[in-house]
């Protein structure tokens, strides 16, 4: 029997990257030779990068999550070593939301980042950057790194997304006209995917709707449930099971009140007609 070496992944900055790498090419059944190969690396470049003795690429993060079906998980664990642009929490939430089985989101003012074009996503940094909030460099970090995130939604088994979008995310005019078209279009051609359910939660609603603040709520395939919410500082990762049950008993009451999937097609498509229009 060949001697394996044991990974730690508290050894060095990159080998958790390198536990991760092992752990989804074993999960297919291939061997180092094997993966390099796919890759059109040589095998001692992944030894190396797996044992953490090589730092990996950007390029390699991404052919492997291709070649490994791991849903952006590698380039989402590359970004978070090699960028700053990201507010503390963040790069955690999104390590989990890569592997996550079931999304449920909610979102005020702005589209949630998952659903954006990368047209809307765009805009929204150039707003930062004029406000000071990020600098071009990093707007452009954060719409490539939002980019990464939405593989997610294309994997060979996606996760069942459910989005309520106050009726805010739809009003207001990011980019301008065309952007906000382009926008509406690309919300209403998710919400006829069979694992995206959308909702739009109306002005009317009034005191009736739960949430004050965005809020995203994940189930990870070992069905454990996480809550994420942001300030402009930092992003808050909640475990404890008691308060994020209280927080999805707060969805499930949302999802009632909200419009159904006709409702918000049709205001989707009313609100693009009136951009559509506009001057």
């Amino acid at each position: 029997m060949v001697n394996r070496k044991v990974l730690d992944p508290t050894s060095s900055p990159w080998a958790p990257f390198g536990v991760q790498l092992r752990r989804s090419r074993e999960a297919l059944g291939l061997t180092q030779a094997q993966l390099a190969k796919q890759l059109g690396y040589d095998h001692t470049s992944v030894c190396y990068i797996e044992l953490a003795k090589r730092a990996p690429t950007a390029k390699f993060a991404r052919l492997a999550d291709e070649a490994l079906q791991t849903g952006g998980t590698l380039v989402l664990m590359w970004w978070q070593h090699k960028h700053t642009a990201l507010i503390e929490g963040f790069p955690e939430f999104a390590e989990h939301e890569a592997r996550a089985t079931q999304l449920r989101l909610f979102e005020i003012g702005v589209v949630p980042g998952l659903l954006q074009t990368q047209a809307y996503a765009t805009a929204w940094e150039a707003g930062n950057v004029r406000r000071g909030s990020a600098t071009p460099a990093q707007a452009d970090e954060r719409v490539a790194f939002l980019l990464t995130r939405q593989q997610c939604l294309d994997r060979t088994q996606p996760p069942t997304v459910h989005a309520v979008l106050d009726e805010s995310c739809l009003l207001r005019p990011i980019g301008g006209r065309d952007v906000m078209v382009s926008q509406l279009d690309h919300l209403e051609d998710l919400a006829t995917r069979s694992h995206v359910i959308l909702q739009v939660a109306p002005y009317s609603l009034g005191e009736d709707r739960p949430f004050t603040h965005p809020v995203a709520l994940l189930t990870l395939p070992d069905r454990k449930l996480l809550a994420y919410t942001e300030t402009e500082q930092r992003g808050y990762l909640d475990r404890d099971t008691e308060s994020v049950s209280v927080l999805n008993r707060h969805y499930d009451r949302l999802q009632v009140e909200a419009l159904n999937r006709a409702a918000t097609l049709a205001t989707i498509r009313r609100v693009r007609e009136d951009f559509e229009h506009a001057r």
